[in-house]
């Protein structure tokens, strides 16, 4: 993957924007309390990021595939980082759920881009480096919750650290991001037809539900892992953003090695295997006894959700008649509906508690490994996504 400009611009993209919501999410605490949020309230500014997606995803295919993933990714990076100083400032919830419905719209387009020019990069490189582009995401994910987890402990003030923090981002989407590929559609590209609105269809809408599965268990992680901690174990808010930190590496170090895996196991089998992971990851926290088992099931449930969404997205974006299309029509359903996850976690955690709301999660990871046949309608001609064909080297 890194063997490439190509390749280095879009790991560089996916790790700022795994930055941003590890900045985000380790600092979640600070918010809830400056704010005086309770687990609803904080469920339904998730669902307010969750209506900015949704509105915008079905249309961003044709945003996407007019100005190139190249040109959106860059704009759309740098708007993601300048976003990302506004939660800090809310003065209340209302005014956050405001800044939620604008980032879910940035982010969720910006996702797009950068996913469609993830899968033009490895349709020129001939080799499978999805898995690995978002392993780079997981990374920045980790460097943002360590650094949340650092700030934290030195009291450092969000609205410090925020703007800063997307400062950062901004430099790296106008920067690294003019190597990544996906030019503006021009000739025989700009006949491929590109509908105002996407919405799965067939085989795309059972991928896509597998992802939903996946990602609805990975942000359950990633946005109630800090929370978890500081308010069911009570640990310090230190220790609460090291769980997104430990999320966080367990996830990364999956993907990074997700291209090796998938080589040798094949699409179904690593998603069947990932579901696995991610259902017993979620048993362990729901009945937790301590910080630590805690700590080991947020780790499980890393491992667990690692190659799904790369592999997904890979597959769309493949068998799409432009990698914008096949991408946006599976994102409106996967992190569109996925996104809702921190609200319905409110939700149960408001009935009842987050250790139940973790049970929920348990029951929706069991969806992944149910899912994993839809993955072996993949094009064969895809980048190592279909399973090592018989007598191949996979060593």
């Amino acid at each position: 993957m890194l063997r490439s400009a190509q390749g280095r611009a879009a790991a560089v993209v996916f790790m700022a924007m795994g930055v941003l919501t590890g900045t985000f999410s380790s600092r979640w605490p600070w918010i809830a309390a400056r704010l005086h949020m309770s687990s609803a309230m904080i469920g339904g500014v998730g669902l307010a990021s969750t209506a900015g997606a949704l509105m915008i995803m079905p249309l961003a295919a044709r945003f996407v595939h007019r100005f190139g993933a190249r040109a959106s990714t860059r704009v759309l990076t740098a708007a993601a980082g300048a976003a990302l100083a506004l939660p800090a400032y809310a003065p209340d919830a209302a005014v956050l759920t405001v800044f939620f419905v604008l980032m879910g719209a940035i982010i969720g387009t910006q996702d797009n881009a950068m996913n469609a020019a993830g899968v033009e990069a490895e349709r020129d490189l001939g080799v499978s480096i999805m898995s690995g582009l978002h392993g780079t995401w997981s990374v920045g994910v980790l460097v943002g919750a360590l650094a949340g987890s650092l700030a934290a402990h030195e009291n450092l003030d969000p609205r410090i650290q925020f703007p800063a923090m997307g400062a950062l981002i901004v430099v790296t989407g106008l920067v690294p991001g003019a190597w990544l590929p996906g030019e503006p559609a021009a000739g025989a590209a700009a006949e491929v037809h590109v509908p105002r609105f996407v919405w799965p269809r067939g085989i795309l809408l059972l991928i896509g539900l597998v992802a939903f599965a996946a990602i609805f268990v990975e942000y359950a992680a990633n946005d109630w892992s800090a929370l978890f901690m500081h308010w069911t174990m009570h640990s310090s808010q230190a220790l609460a953003a090291l769980a997104t930190s430990l999320f966080a590496l367990a996830m990364a170090a999956g993907r990074l090695a997700g291209d090796s895996i998938v080589r040798r196991l094949g699409a179904v089998g690593s998603v069947r295997a990932c579901g696995v992971l991610a259902t017993a990851g979620c048993v362990v926290v729901a009945v937790a006894p301590d910080a630590w088992a805690a700590l080991a099931g947020f780790v499980l449930i890393g491992a667990g959700v690692s190659v799904v969404v790369p592999l997904v997205f890979a597959a769309a974006g493949h068998m799409g008649p432009s990698p914008a299309v096949g991408v946006a029509s599976v994102a409106t359903i996967s992190y569109g509906a996925g996104l809702g996850a921190p609200s319905i976690m409110g939700g149960v955690a408001e009935l009842s508690s987050l250790r139940l709301a973790f049970g929920l999660a348990t029951v929706i990871a069991v969806l992944i490994a149910a899912g994993a046949g839809s993955l072996d309608r993949v094009p064969e001609s895809a980048p190592a996504i279909a399973a090592p064909a018989a007598g191949e080297a996979i060593g």
